[in-house]
């Protein structure tokens, strides 16, 4: 194991096993090399890496903080991966979202608000028939966000964002785009509405699924 991955696995024991607990403060540079055996360099490097995948804060002046370690906060490097993927992998990408996206859907019938509902259908309503590129990846990501968040399960959440950001998700709709399946993407958000409206979580999961195999198969069959 290389000398900065030993000092990594350290500090993660370290939280692991709560002798650090989300917000403290690491003891000083020097102590905390001593008592795990490390030596200054390895540390640092250590740290500069638990860092940058936000399981350290390090506080100019001040010293070096564990994080809340939400998962929101720990997911978002997964967005920046996603981000970087290839074009031709990104129907497994997709093909992810399809096993996890509709069960939030279903899970969301139970708990989303019916203010967030109709939110949602105005935001559609909003939207016109000739959308740009922009305005659709907007409203597409404000809808199944809004969606899953009501889902109550805030891992489940941050996966799904970090599966299909921004990103991810102007690459697809200019796919959609050029096929002209807009208004039929749109007609089965209002579905899901539909289902989310009458409770319905069966309904809505079904809806889900339809939606997000249809993207893949656009995708898969487009030139």
């Amino acid at each position: 194991m290389a000398v900065t991955d030993e000092a990594i696995e350290k500090i993660k024991e370290l939280i692991v096993s709560g002798a650090l607990r989300p917000g403290d403060r690491l003891p000083r540079e020097s102590e905390l090399a001593a008592g795990l055996g490390l030596s200054r360099n390895s540390l640092r490097e250590a740290v500069r890496a638990l860092s940058l995948i936000r399981v350290l804060d390090v506080r100019q002046g001040d010293g070096t903080y564990v994080t809340s370690l939400a998962p929101q906060l720990l997911l978002e490097a997964l967005g920046f991966v996603v981000d970087l993927h290839r074009d031709d992998t990104v129907l497994e990408f997709l093909a992810v979202r399809r096993i996890l996206e509709p069960a939030a859907t279903a899970t969301a019938a139970g708990r989303i608000e019916q203010a967030q509902l109709d939110a949602l259908t105005a935001r559609l309503d909003a939207l016109g028939p000739d959308p740009s590129v922009e305005e659709l990846v907007a409203c597409d990501l404000e809808f199944h966000r809004t969606i899953v968040r009501s889902a109550g399960n805030s891992v489940l959440c941050s996966l799904l964002d970090g599966l299909s950001g921004p990103a991810t998700r102007a690459r697809v709709w200019r796919g959609l785009a050029r096929q002209d399946a807009v208004a039929r993407t749109l007609r089965e958000h209002r579905a899901i509405l539909a289902a989310l409206r009458d409770r319905d979580a069966e309904a809505a999961r079904s809806w889900a699924t339809v939606h997000i195999a249809g993207v893949e198969r656009w995708l898969r069959e487009a030139p």
